[in-house]
């Protein structure tokens, strides 16, 4: 799991989102209403909002769409939710069932703790591999 997540809040512009998935190479962003998980960016959501750009516009057109689409708008509000104790292997089962890059990890009152995310898993199997060889 990841700690220390980037979260998004509920009220804020699609143009913070890409900002701050470009800078910081994140591609999964909780959207939070007073620290409680009530929905999810991805990339691909972001991607979605953003193919107005093939319909021929302008980058600042497209900035302007941005700046305008809140966050509700395209987040994902169904989100699938992780508990802490969850374990890695059953997480990472309903990950490829669910064909989703992450799930949330949240108390029982939604208050992010981190995320699981797709190289959250493979680095946790990696490192079993690793101990296997040895």
């Amino acid at each position: 799991m990841t700690t220390g997540v980037v979260t998004i809040s509920l009220d804020e512009k699609l143009d913070l989102v890409d900002e701050i998935m470009s800078s910081g190479d994140i591609r999964h962003m909780p959207v939070t209403k007073g620290g409680f998980v009530v929905g999810l960016v991805t990339q691909r959501d972001l991607l979605r909002a953003k193919l107005s750009s093939v319909i021929n516009f302008s980058k600042e057109d497209r900035k302007e769409l941005l700046e305008a689409t809140d966050v509700e708008k395209v987040m994902v509000k169904d989100v699938k939710l992780a508990d802490p104790n969850e374990p890695v292997v059953h997480a990472a089962k309903r990950m490829l069932e669910m064909r989703i890059g992450c799930l949330p990890v949240v108390n029982n009152d939604r208050e992010l703790l981190g995320i699981i995310t797709e190289i959250d898993v493979m680095r946790y199997f990696v490192e079993i591999a690793e101990g296997n060889d040895s």
